[in-house]
C-alpha cells in the first residue's frame, strides 16, 4: 500500500511543502515513485514520519532528529520509550503550570496574596521569564490564561468594588444557606455553587465544570482557601467543593 504527498499530508496534518523539505533535506525520502515520478510513501515511511513529528513536538532541530534516526544501533522501541518519557514529563509539567494559573487566578477573585515563592515555585530552579517566553514560542500560552489576563486588565476600581460585593453577597447567602442545615447536594446548594462558577466566568475566564470541580478540590486542599472560606463558618470549604461536584454532576446528567 502506497500514498501519494497529499494523502499523507492529509494524515499527517502538515503541507505538502513541508514533506517535500523533509524529503529534499533527506530526512524523510519516500519509498517509491509513480510512473509519472510523483512521490509515493509505504508505511514505513510514515512510520518514520511518526517519529519525526513527536520529536519535532518535543523541540528537536531537524538536524538532531535526523541523527537520532539514522543511528544505526538504535531500536525503534527506544525511541518511542525516549518520546514517551519525554512526553509524560511535558504533559507533568504543564498540569503543574494549569493548577498554578488557575490558582493565581482564584487568589485574586478572593483577595488572597501569593507569596514570591508560590508564584514562581511552578517553574522550579528556571527563569520564569526565560520559561514564559519558551512557552509562548511553543505553545502560545493557555486561552484560560489569556483571557482572565485581558479581562483583568482592563477593570477598574469600581469593577473591583462591583466583583468584590458579589463575592460578599453571595457569601451571606450561603452562609443562611449552611444555618438553614441544607445539604450540598441538594438544590439550594447546587444553585449557589452554579452562581459560584458563573461569577468566575463573568469576571475573569471560563469556568468549565471541570475546571471548577478542581477549584474545590483546592478549596479545602489549599489551607489559605479553606480559611477564606471557613472563616464565616467552619466547615464552608468542604460543603461547598461537595457542592461544586454535585452540581457539575447534575449538569452532566442533564447533558
Amino acid at each position: 500500500m502506497s500514498y501519494s504527498v497529499g494523502q499523507v499530508a492529509g494524515f499527517a496534518g502538515v503541507t505538502v511543502r513541508t514533506l517535500h523539505h523533509y524529503d529534499e533535506i533527506g530526512l524523510l525520502a519516500p519509498g517509491g515513485r509513480s510512473h509519472a515520478g510523483h512521490r509515493r510513501y509505504d508505511d514505513t515511511d510514515l512510520d518514520r514520519l511518526q517519529q519525526i513529528l513527536f520529536y519535532r513536538e518535543l523541540g528537536f532541530p531537524l538536524e538532531e532528529v535526523a541523527a537520532l534516526l539514522d543511528d544505526p544501533e538504535a531500536d525503534p522501541r527506544a525511541h518511542l520509550r525516549r518520546q514517551h518519557e519525554l512526553l509524560t514529563a511535558r504533559i507533568e509539567k504543564l498540569q503543574k503550570m494549569a493548577a498554578a494559573v488557575e490558582h493565581a487566578m482564584e487568589a485574586r477573585t478572593m483577595g488572597i496574596n501569593l507569596t514570591p515563592e508560590e508564584k514562581f515555585e511552578v517553574f522550579g530552579d528556571k527563569d520564569p521569564e526565560e520559561h514564559a517566553q519558551e512557552a509562548e514560542r511553543r505553545w502560545g500560552g493557555t486561552e484560560t490564561y489569556a483571557e482572565s489576563q485581558r479581562r483583568a486588565a482592563g477593570y477598574t476600581k469600581d469593577d473591583w468594588k462591583r466583583m468584590k460585593a458579589e463575592v460578599a453577597s453571595w457569601s451571606e447567602r450561603y452562609d443562611a444557606l449552611m444555618e438553614a442545615g441544607e445539604r450540598p447536594d441538594g438544590e439550594p446548594a447546587m444553585d449557589m455553587a452554579e452562581e459560584h462558577r458563573l461569577h468566575i466566568t463573568k469576571w475573569f475566564y471560563t469556568c468549565t465544570y471541570e475546571i471548577h470541580q478542581g477549584l474545590g478540590d483546592m478549596y479545602v486542599g489549599d489551607e489559605r482557601f479553606k480559611e477564606f472560606y471557613d472563616s464565616r463558618r467552619p466547615g464552608t470549604a468542604e460543603h461547598l467543593r461537595d457542592a461544586i461536584v454535585a452540581n457539575a454532576t447534575r449538569h452532566f446528567a442533564e447533558a
